[in-house]
């Protein structure tokens, strides 16, 4: 009865180096052929097509492996020691000082010929220096590369590569649909509902299937798009700016090539991090009843809604549970809100920085100034921004990201994010001049002006004092006290 034996068969997936990297067929047939002059009949083929190096896992081969010494197989055939393993000496002498039988057809090696135990160990050994030398030469390639600006990937969305030489970047006919995308975002759009539009549109996505919010907030966040090179500092993780050996960032793009604008890119970056307001036209619809909003159950946390002519709790009104559904006559519990919020205001002294009248002056400011708001709020989020980098800088190399030739740049990198953050500290400071609060000194003023005002209106002034009304729920047949029932949360200053 002959023996049997396994053929490991293995090629990379990405590169095949030498003429004898031979395609599975090839390698199988001299495998069988190698079985059939030797009295072999061969068992199974196992076949990997993935790299041999150290920190490949190649799930065909620990079968192979595995069956080996489990003695379900009294032999393995494989083409050549580097199509074996890369790993060096450690992968094949458990398997000799186990007496299996290993061949490795190239280099006409057997290990049941004791003369050939130390020419495997060696082929297994220069095979891992082999591969170590050529990962250092690609590295040290790439490296270089990077440092000159080529782009070593597909081009990202939105870019061509216009030179195959320098492998630099210039606009693709993506490019609008990009720009879109950093406006939509800055605008205050979020990344799924940009990415359903796009689909919907049926705009071919960076992988050709289709958009999603991922790709999106990849996209904004890409230091490609503000003209550097870019890479991921860890596998999977976010790109950052590449930097070359001089910790210098380094321009990807070919020249009089512009990037997305700098302004854009900020803007975009700020409102994906929350630290900016989403415009209007991209919010729900605003409601239009006085205290719609500011309501809570007492008893269930929930908002409330409009029922007939009174506030209910929400989650009972569309049978959701509630112990307790508090609901309120309209026309009582906004008396009431209307006369504690005026007596607050008024009683509150502008002159000696009362906590409440703070609030009001800031809000007073965002619903009357606007423009100056709106360029306060993007100083205070560049702030928050700088003060954010200075973070991540330190949960990085906490992390250990910088601990190897990376630690070099570190120093620099925290000297550029303190300097954004003086930047950003002493934009914000430029801000805060004298508001005239002298319509909240003054009842009949107040009064009038409140007379005055259309719902819209009367709903932010309410809401300049009022942050949240906690309502318990009213004894049947009792009348409504508003001091019993009503819990109001009074507004506070920013802590910006």
């Amino acid at each position: 009865m002959t023996q049997e034996i396994d053929l490991y068969l293995r090629k990379s997936a990405i590169t095949r180096q030498r003429e004898r990297a031979l395609t599975f067929r090839a390698q199988e047939e001299r495998g069988r052929r190698w079985a059939d002059e030797n009295g072999y009949t061969v068992r199974k083929v196992w076949a990997d097509n993935l790299s041999a190096y150290t920190d490949t896992v190649r799930p065909k081969f620990d079968k192979a492996i595995g069956a080996l010494l489990a003695d379900e197989v009294p032999a393995l055939w494989c083409y050549a020691a580097d199509r074996f393993s890369r790993k060096g000496a450690g992968s094949v002498i458990p398997l000799l000082d186990a007496g299996k039988r290993i061949v490795f057809d190239y280099e006409r090696l057997d290990s049941a010929d004791p003369r050939d135990r130390r020419d495997i160990i060696n082929r297994v050994e220069e095979a891992r220096e082999y591969s170590a030398l050529l990962s250092h030469r690609v590295r040290d390639t790439k490296s270089q590369q990077r440092d000159e600006g080529a782009w070593l990937g597909a081009a990202p969305y939105g870019f061509e590569i216009v030179d195959k030489e320098s492998r630099k970047l210039g606009r693709a006919s993506t490019w609008p649909t990009l720009v879109r995308i950093f406006e939509a975002t800055a605008e205050g759009k979020s990344a799924r509902t940009i990415a359903q539009e796009l689909n919907a549109e049926r705009i071919p996505s960076p992988d050709g299937i289709s958009w999603g919010g991922s790709t999106i907030h990849r996209m904004v966040q890409s230091p490609v798009y503000e003209g550097w090179q870019a890479v991921a500092l860890t596998r999977g993780g976010r790109s950052v700016p590449h930097r070359n050996a001089k910790g210098e960032r380094v321009h990807v793009l070919a020249e009089t090539v512009e990037p997305v604008s700098a302004d854009l890119v900020k803007r975009a970056r700020l409102a994906v991090s929350g630290h900016l307001p989403v415009a209007p036209e991209y919010q729900r619809g605003k409601a239009k009843h006085l205290l719609s909003g500011l309501l809570r159950c007492a008893s269930c946390g929930g908002g409330t809604a409009i029922h007939g002519r009174s506030y209910r709790c929400y989650n009972y009104t569309v049978g959701k549970p509630c112990a307790e559904p508090m609901s309120a006559m309209r026309s009582l519990i906004e008396t009431y809100i209307f006369e504690e919020w005026l007596g607050a205001v008024v009683g509150s002294d502008i002159n000696n920085a009362d906590p409440l009248m703070i609030a009001v002056a800031e809000r007073w400011v965002a619903l009357t100034k606007p423009e100056e708001t709106e360029e306060h709020r993007q100083a205070l989020a560049s702030l928050k921004a700088a003060e954010k980098s200075l973070e991540r800088l330190a949960e990085d190399r906490k992390a250990g990201i910088y601990d190897g030739a990376m630690g070099r740049f570190y120093p620099r990198l925290v000297a550029e994010a303190e300097a954004d953050l003086v930047t950003a500290e002493n934009r914000a400071a430029e801000f805060g001049g004298a508001v005239d609060l002298t319509i909240f000194d003054d009842s009949d003023m107040l009064h009038a002006a409140w007379e005055a005002a259309d719902d819209a209106m009367r709903r932010d002034l309410i809401r300049l004092a009022i942050d949240k009304v906690t309502v318990t729920r009213g004894l049947r047949g009792k009348p409504f006290v508003g001091d019993v029932r009503c819990a109001i949360e009074w507004a506070t200053p920013s802590t910006d």
